[in-house]
């Protein structure tokens, strides 16, 4: 990775751990929930599961794999699952919700599927704007 690349990826990384964040903050004062009842260790955990979708994303999607949706497949699966299993890790430090599983697929999932919408719609434009230079 270029000096380039990794700026990008820290960057895109912060910006989704601080939206993440931010809407986990605002969804739990919605509910009137006024402190995160995991604390610090779940600001740990979202960090990393944000770090295995990114790295696996930033991998898979550069390579040479046609048709894209397959691309995306092939980072989506084996990174879902190292997912799972960190989740199923953090069971050994604290019980787990009864919905954990569920909720990491949601999440992981949706966050991964608007990374991919916006990944395509960037290498698009870029071809749009090979084409007309």
């Amino acid at each position: 990775m270029r000096k380039k690349e990794r700026f990008q990826f820290a960057s895109i990384y912060a910006v989704l751990y601080t939206a993440t964040t931010l809407l986990n903050s605002v969804l739990y004062l919605c509910s009137g929930i006024y402190e995160d009842p995991s604390g610090n260790w779940h600001e740990l955990d979202r960090a990393i599961i944000l770090l295995i979708g990114m790295t696996a994303f930033m991998l898979c999607t550069s390579l040479p794999v046609k048709p894209v949706i397959l691309r995306y497949a092939i980072a989506y699966v084996p990174s879902q699952l190292l997912a799972f299993g960190y989740v199923w890790f953090t069971g050994f430090r604290e019980p787990l919700a009864k919905t954990a599983y569920r909720d990491i697929w949601i999440n992981f999932t949706s966050l991964f599927v608007l990374m991919c919408i916006a990944n395509t719609v960037i290498s698009v434009c870029k071809e749009k704007k090979k084409k007309s230079t």
